[in-house]
């Protein structure tokens, strides 16, 4: 059974900062490429940040030297350092496990998410 479980979400005053964590079971993670999704209230889904099997990193312009994402293998977990928050980033963010391009078995696995909330 797949599991993605985000923890350290909450409430920070702007300039403040977070680390989310997704611990993951079920998948290969080593070869799954991470990522970082938020949803605003009344808005879309939108991708924040992602991390590949082999480290490669791609973010969004908005969180761009003030999020940073990583992984950590041998414990199957990712993590998303957010610092210089903002209230427009004030969202509930979402782990999402997806399969490496190529693999011979596609998945896209998503997380329950976090809230996240700034205030200003």
């Amino acid at each position: 059974q797949v599991q993605l479980v985000e923890s350290g979400g909450g409430l920070v005053q702007a300039g403040g900062s977070l680390r989310l964590s997704c611990t993951t079971s079920g998948i290969a993670f080593s070869t799954t490429t991470m990522g970082w999704y938020r949803q605003a209230p009344g808005k879309q889904r939108e991708s924040v940040t992602s991390i590949t099997s082999g480290g490669s990193t791609n973010s969004a312009a908005s969180v761009k030297g003030r999020f940073t994402i990583s992984r950590d293998n041998a414990k199957n977990t990712v993590f998303l350092q957010m610092n210089s928050l903002k209230p427009e980033d004030t969202a509930v963010y979402y782990c999402n496990a997806k399969s490496r391009l190529g693999a011979p078995v596609k998945y896209n696995y998503w997380g329950q998410g976090t809230q996240v909330t700034v205030s200003s």
